[in-house]
């Protein structure tokens, strides 16, 4: 078996000693750049690999991050992970990502398996119905916890999420403001607290311009493309005609719009659809879908920086940290047309 490397050698074959070998791998600002770099150079050649679990007896630290998402095949998480590896890759932190699905189980899975590695926190979009339980296993241990997208009840922690209320009460406005008083609302579910909020927006808007808010135009339940092409056919068939839809993100509103152009109606002219989130497929949709940004790349940077920023000693303020959303206006929408 091939010898294992060790900062012995590197040190030996540059004539430098094993402290400023240790200290220019892990970046220290004690060793002069070039120097850095040039024992960086070194140990690749030689082929050396630095040795986590070594490091973490003597720092109480692993370098390694826990995320947990609803789902990273929805680009809106997707985004909000890009700018979470962004901000950990330049503090050299790693991160092991996890997919929950809303399994309560699996979730809790991985947050003792995070703890069995010794990993210094955790960042998590909730999965329904987790128990505050779950939440203390990570914080009695020693792990600090940031909640990104959706918030817990019973909970102080960090949290970093749009404003979904005003987000959609942003684009229920919109609508308004074209002349539409028969505004649908499709997809979600009261079981989050994203769900719950964006439906309260919608109900606020509606109540602000004197509309009376009609619980049959609530179409629940839609999260992803597949969903929003399915209630379709029962958006187009509500008795009170809608003649405008606010959806609960941009997926939910592009399947909507296509289901819609099958049946020959065209979408901005017969019926303005708005979208939530402004993933990249919204501006190139046809049309390009009226949407409203909620800035998702912020989220994940703050709540990235809050952790960090935990794990150095300083606190921000625990309780939730609402990001303001922006409106995106394009194609989608147009005035109000009373349908046939």
């Amino acid at each position: 078996m091939a010898q294992k490397i060790k900062l012995s050698t590197i040190a030996e074959s540059l004539g430098l000693s094993t402290a400023t070998i240790s200290l220019a791998l892990r970046d220290s600002p004690l060793v002069a750049s070039d120097t850095r770099e040039k024992i960086k150079e070194q140990a690749r050649a030689l082929g050396y690999i630095y040795n986590r679990r070594a490091a973490s007896l003597r720092t109480s630290r692993s370098g390694i991050i826990g995320v947990v998402v609803h789902d990273i095949m929805n680009p809106f998480y997707g985004e909000i992970l890009k700018a979470i590896e962004t901000e950990l890759d330049r503090n050299r932190q790693t991160f092991i990502l996890s997919n929950h699905y809303d399994s309560v189980e699996k979730q809790r899975n991985f947050i003792e398996t995070l703890l069995q590695l010794g990993g210094d926190g955790v960042i998590m979009s909730p999965a329904i119905g987790t128990p505050i339980e779950d939440v203390r296993l990570a914080e009695t241990n020693g792990m600090p916890l940031i909640l990104v997208a959706r918030s817990m009840e019973g909970t102080a922690l960090p949290t970093y999420r749009g404003d979904d209320s005003y987000g959609i009460s942003l684009a229920t406005n919109h609508l308004i403001g074209l002349g539409h008083k028969t505004i649908a609302m499709i997809g979600g579910t009261d079981q989050t607290s994203t769900g719950r909020d964006r439906y309260q927006g919608y109900v606020n808007a509606l109540r602000k311009a004197g509309i009376e808010v009609d619980p049959e135009l609530r179409i629940p339940g839609p999260r992803s493309m597949q969903g929003g092409f399915e209630a379709a056919v029962n958006f187009l068939s509500l008795p009170q005609k809608p003649t405008a839809a606010v959806c609960w993100n941009d997926l939910v509103a592009i399947g909507l719009m296509n289901g819609i152009a099958r049946t020959g109606l065209v979408v901005g002219q017969d019926i303005s659809v708005t979208g939530y989130d402004d993933l990249e497929q919204a501006s190139i949709a046809v049309p390009a879908l009226t949407t409203v940004s909620n800035q998702q790349a912020e989220v994940g940077r703050l709540a990235a920086r809050a952790l960090l920023d935990r794990l150095a000693g300083s606190h921000e303020p625990d309780g939730i940290h609402l990001i303001k959303p922006e409106m995106r206006i394009r194609q989608s929408t147009g005035p109000h047309r009373p349908r046939a």
